[in-house]
């Protein structure tokens, strides 16, 4: 598949996954993200420990803000994005639930003049999913560029719908594969073979 070709492609997957994800009722979703707020939370027990960045929900994406207040409470420091352009990577400022917040250039909530963040995780939208790992996004590139311009590249966890899963996103040399992806029925860890579905929480010392 040429550039235009995979180009085209990906915005036909994007248009398509969009509207099948705010075709499922509301209803479901919230029932969908209960199931992967109890996945996160129970599943990795060591993010209690951490400094994560998280994402505010729009769009019918999993609503993380029920595991961010359970995380809080337990000790971690939060924190969310801000767009500082179009080119660069993310910064991640302080979240808790009572902060100011202001909405960027999506629309989309943040925390308003709170302290940058190095974060040791983060959770991270998927509009799609392939089974290799690899995150289709909304096109921006975002997340992309923050993992890559971090050092140490902090712990990726993908979440989204099961019904998002692809066969492949047809991933090139930019493309950045999480190291988990949390769904309402599993958790599923990235190897060289592919997916693998994991039945035990994971402890800090196997994400090295």
């Amino acid at each position: 598949m040429n550039n235009a070709a995979l180009r085209h492609w990906k915005q036909q997957q994007r248009a398509r996954l969009r509207e099948l994800r705010q075709q499922v009722p509301v209803t479901q979703r919230m029932l969908w993200s209960d199931a992967i707020t109890a996945v996160l939370t129970q599943g990795f027990p060591f993010l209690e420990n951490q400094r994560i960045g998280f994402y505010w929900p729009h769009q019918g994406e999993y609503d993380p803000i029920p595991a961010m207040t359970f995380l809080r409470t337990r000790g971690a420091t939060l924190a969310l994005p801000e767009v500082i352009s179009k080119d660069e990577p993310l910064r991640f400022i302080e979240w808790w639930p009572e902060a100011p917040m202001k909405k960027d250039i999506y629309g989309i909530p943040f925390p308003d003049n709170t302290r940058g963040i190095t974060v040791d995780s983060i959770i991270i939208p998927l509009l799609g999913f392939d089974e290799q790992g690899y995150r289709l996004g909304y096109g921006s590139g975002y997340f992309d560029r923050t993992l890559a311009a971090m050092s140490p590249r902090p712990l990726a966890i993908g979440v989204a719908f099961e019904i998002l899963r692809l066969p492949t996103i047809h991933p090139q040399q930019h493309d950045i594969p999480m190291d988990y992806i949390v769904t309402e029925q599993s958790i599923l860890h990235r190897t060289d073979t592919g997916l693998v579905p994991l039945t035990t929480p994971i402890v800090q010392s196997e994400t090295a």
